[in-house]
């Protein structure tokens, strides 16, 4: 069987944890070699990278290193994110712009620096993991659903500035993924197997998804397979988006 993503690159930020690591394990399975950021080493990739997507010198120390490493991007997923709930009324600036940093102000970052050799090869793709709540309100997540739907926005600009250059941008948005920081959010809940099973319910489909659900996604998107698809956000989210409840 033809691996789908052979002598490509993929940078992918987030890959020590549940999504983006899942997701560079599928694409590294598919022949694809990996660039991974995050804050701390991820279990594998060609070249492994800490970096703090908050801060832009860390950052700039990150892009420098790919560009002096042997690995020029093809692909760039970013599936890290700042998470933390806080009720509206208590968010101030600071984790306001905290928030903004790592969620979008790091996706425009790599944009910024990777795009302009994906235009000039006319060859390449983006890809945001952004969140069902970028067009749900929730309680306690006004800053990361802004984050997300500010996400969401800069992506379907991008994705008309570089079509001209066969230079795709898409992100997906999905509900509830059973990874270690969902794991966490749960447990801080008074009740945690109530709210566990309340959470299921609001998937139709009677299942928390898998970080493999969305890898599976991803790779679609960010293959040939995909080649006519750009500027959309697609849903992950086992029918959440049918009917909240």
């Amino acid at each position: 069987m033809t691996q789908r993503l052979t002598g490509q690159v993929a940078l992918i930020t987030g890959a020590a944890g549940g999504i983006g690591g899942a997701i560079s394990a599928r694409f590294a399975g598919e022949g694809c070699r990996i660039i991974a950021l995050d804050r701390v080493e991820a279990p594998s990739g060609d070249l492994r990278l800490l970096c703090d997507l908050g801060d832009e010198t860390s950052l700039a120390h990150a892009v420098d290193a790919v560009r002096t490493s042997s690995l020029e991007p093809d692909i760039v997923v970013h599936a890290a994110a700042m998470g933390d709930a806080c009720p509206t009324m208590e968010t101030d600036t600071a984790f306001l712009a905290q928030m903004f940093a790592v969620n979008v102000g790091a996706a425009l970052s790599l944009a910024q620096a990777f795009a302009p050799a994906m235009q000039a090869r006319r060859r390449g793709c983006f890809l945001f993991v952004s969140s069902i709540n970028s067009a749900y309100a929730t309680p306690g997540l006004a800053a990361y659903a802004a984050s997300k739907a500010a996400l969401d926005s800069l992506m379907r600009t991008l994705a008309l500035e570089l079509a001209p250059d066969n230079v795709r941008v898409n992100s997906v948005r999905p509900a509830s993924i059973d990874t270690p920081l969902w794991r966490r959010g749960m447990e801080a809940q008074p009740d945690p197997q109530s709210a566990i099973v309340a959470n299921i319910k609001r998937h139709p489909l009677g299942r928390i998804g898998r970080a493999e659900d969305v890898a599976a996604l991803a790779l679609f998107l960010c293959s040939d397979e995909a080649s006519w698809i750009t500027g959309v956000d697609y849903q992950i989210d086992g029918g959440a988006s049918v009917t909240r409840r």
